[in-house]
């Protein structure tokens, strides 16, 4: 198992493990995403911030990260942090804590970067997937309403998020 960045090729990929999980959202949660704009991801690709898990060549789950994210964490984005975000799993490798291994990867990743916190967010109201990022290491930090989510995708338009961070 491998973290890599995502490379153009693998768009297709990434929309398609986004799909999936969003079904798996659909069948255990009422608040899931409701899709994300291709240009952003191709930003993202563009700017290395688009990652891909690999297991035996294949692309087993995927996830994006940032330096900044001022629209969810307001004025704590001036403590520099590494910010986690879209963590899609395919559903043939689904229960292989692969969340571990991307808090791992993610905590050298932000202390080679000189960050001091690793973040992420998630739709308040889901308390499986609370614990399950408190297990990983995270300290759950409360549910932040986001005023003005202009500029973020959908699903953050509809009420709170949950935070967590890792002081690294």
């Amino acid at each position: 198992m491998e973290i890599l960045n995502s490379h153009s090729t693998d768009i297709d990929d990434i929309f398609h493990l986004y799909d999936e999980g969003t079904k798996f959202q659909a069948s255990r949660f009422i608040r899931v995403w409701q899709g994300f704009d291709r240009a952003m991801v191709e930003k993202e690709i563009a700017e290395n911030r688009q990652w891909k898990l690999v297991v035996d060549g294949r692309i087993a789950c995927v996830f994006a990260t940032t330096f900044n994210d001022p629209l969810i964490w307001g004025e704590k984005d001036e403590e520099p942090s590494l910010y986690i975000h879209r963590i899609a799993t395919h559903p043939d490798y689904h229960g292989r804590g692969f969340v571990k291994h991307i808090v791992a990867w993610a905590k050298a990743y932000g202390r080679q970067h000189q960050r001091q916190y690793l973040r992420l967010d998630t739709g308040s109201g889901n308390e499986r997937l609370n614990n399950y990022y408190v297990s990983c290491g995270f300290t759950y930090m409360g549910v932040r309403e986001i005023p003005d989510p202009e500029g973020l995708p959908a699903h953050y338009r509809n009420g709170g998020f949950s935070t967590f961070e890792i002081k690294l």
